[in-house]
């Protein structure tokens, strides 16, 4: 089983966070901002991954540094699941439409890490969710899996839509990419490791 625990103590946040990339089976999110628990839960029923999260974080500040520390978190269990990433896809993108709006993530597993954001929000917060938080996760993400990650809104209004469609996209787009193919022996790579 491709499988990782992490825990991360700082003087702002406490993380415990669980993943098993082949169950999709417990998904409990618990971050103390239940905007961004709603998204994390989308991204894992999406991707079809475990995934059992537990912060605590400085949340009377503000919502940046649980956001953040858990974009950390999760990528580098992501990362530590995937140990050599023989036999995956490495490459995934999927579009997903939310009503009015149509969201992309296409990703390369490649082991270099780099975000392409093209998203804006109109409105700065969504319940008590700073949504220039949805950028900053993403970042934190992308660059601890060691990852391409590029995210585009190609249209839309409803700010609660574009960032349920990028936290989709996302989570269908990993799905495609860690799917383990029979067809690939070895590594996705003409270097021979990723």
């Amino acid at each position: 089983m491709r499988q990782a625990s992490i825990e991360r103590k700082t003087a702002e946040t406490q993380i415990k966070l669980d993943l098993n990339l082949d169950a999709q089976e417990p998904v409990d999110i618990k971050t103390g901002v239940g905007f961004f628990d709603h998204m994390l839960t989308l991204f894992a029923r999406h991707s079809r991954i475990s995934l059992v999260v537990e912060a605590n974080g400085d949340t009377w500040v503000d919502s940046h540094h649980t956001v953040e520390d858990v974009g950390i978190v999760l990528g580098q269990a992501i990362k530590r699941a995937l140990d050599d990433k023989a036999g995956i896809n490495r490459y995934g993108t999927s579009f997903v439409p939310m009503d009015e709006t149509l969201g992309m993530a296409s990703l390369d597993l490649s082991g270099r890490s780099y975000l392409v954001f093209e998203a804006s929000f109109d409105n700065p917060k969504l319940g008590k969710f700073d949504t220039e938080l949805v950028e900053e996760f993403f970042q934190a993400l992308a660059f601890n899996v060691q990852m391409n990650l590029h995210l585009t809104i190609l249209h839309g209004k409803n700010n609660h839509h574009k960032a349920e469609s990028l936290f989709k996209a996302t989570g269908r787009a990993l799905r495609e990419a860690i799917t383990l193919n029979p067809e690939i022996h070895g590594v996705n790579s003409t270097k021979g490791m990723l």
